[in-house]
This record gives structure tokens, C-alpha cells and sequence, in this order.
């Protein structure tokens, strides 16, 4: 008996864990692309697929959302036109993550944009 209740118990606090997880709430990522447009910005806006990114090359949300990856929000809700302090303005810090993983993956011989216009289209 006691077995049989250690295991419910055990079971229950896997399912608390996996439920509560990062690994399940990037399953809650948007399905759609979506289009990333700063102010000002002399180039046209980059669609940022998601799906390509979570599913196909299954970088965790934390590499991009590190302040939020729990609840992900959009990158300029932290970075805006603007650098704050030590926090970069938005331009930089998708230049610093974005271009920076792609040209890491590019040098590993794996497809990946490198080229502004490959990512900013018209």
C-alpha cells in the first residue's frame, strides 16, 4: 500500500514538473511568423518564423527571451529604440543574438542567414 501511494505521488510531482516546464511552454510559441518592424529603421522588417527556430533547430526560448523565458514577451518590451544602461537598444541586441547565432551555425556548415538582406526583405 504504501508502495502504491509513493508511486501516485511520484507520478504526480513528473506531471507538476513537465507541465510547468520550459519544454512545455514552448509549445505556447505563436505558429504564425511574426514580423519584427522598429521604428525608424532604414531596413524593412524581418518575418521571424518561430517554428523553424523552436521545432526545427530546437533552440530553447531562453536564448532569445533570457529575461522572460518563462513567460516570453516581445524583445522590445525590455529593448527599445534606445540603450538603457547596460540593456541595448533593440537594433543591437537582435544584431548581437540573431546575426551572432546564425553566423555560428553558417561556420559549423549549417544553413543559417547571414546576409542582411537575407533576413531583411522587401
Amino acid at each position: 500500500m504504501k508502495s502504491t501511494s509513493s508511486l501516485g505521488l511520484l507520478f504526480c510531482c513528473l506531471l507538476f514538473l513537465f507541465c510547468f516546464s520550459p519544454a512545455a511552454k514552448a509549445a505556447e510559441y505563436p505558429k504564425e511568423p511574426v514580423t519584427i518592424k522598429l521604428e525608424g529603421a532604414k531596413m524593412p522588417p524581418v518575418v521571424f518564423p518561430h517554428a523553424v527556430h523552436v521545432e526545427n533547430q530546437k533552440i530553447d526560448c531562453a536564448k532569445c527571451h533570457h529575461k522572460d523565458a518563462q513567460d516570453p514577451k516581445a524583445c522590445t518590451t525590455c529593448h527599445g529604440k534606445e540603450a538603457k544602461g547596460s540593456q541595448p537598444a533593440a537594433r543591437d541586441a537582435f544584431h548581437t543574438r540573431c546575426q551572432g547565432c546564425h553566423k555560428e551555425m553558417a561556420a559549423k556548415g549549417l544553413k543559417a542567414p547571414t546576409k542582411c538582406t537575407e533576413c531583411h526583405k522587401k
